[in-house]
């Protein structure tokens, strides 16, 4: 099944949505900074978007800017990171079986449902 890791505040991941509503094809919407995923769910969504966690990161956040930016970071530790703050996700993520796309153009979606 298609999911969607969404946040509501987000004008692209609000798109994101409309263009799986649109779509007709059933999906799972998960509010992450709510159901905040766990370590190994993070894992596989980076295993099927084919990115290190780093590169997930929403690196304009003052989250990441007040508490990490310059420092050198292992794996688990920006894993640790984005859990810890969950708005650091890049948003909207699609995933579609073995494979995923960050939603930024919403028009990489088409290619993945």
């Amino acid at each position: 099944m298609i999911k969607i890791y969404h946040n509501p505040r987000c004008q692209k991941s609000r798109e994101g949505l409309q263009v799986l509503e649109k779509s007709g094809k059933e999906f799972e919407i998960i509010k992450y900074l709510e159901e905040v995923p766990t370590k190994e769910e993070l894992r596989k969504v980076l295993d099927c978007l084919a990115i290190t966690p780093e590169m997930l990161v929403r690196k304009n956040e003052q989250i990441w800017k007040d508490n990490y930016r310059g420092k050198l970071l292992s794996n688990e530790e920006v894993l640790d990171a984005m859990i810890m703050h969950p708005k650091l996700i890049e948003r909207p993520i699609i995933v579609n079986g073995g494979k995923a796309v960050i939603g930024r153009p919403v028009d990489l979606i088409d290619g993945i449902i």
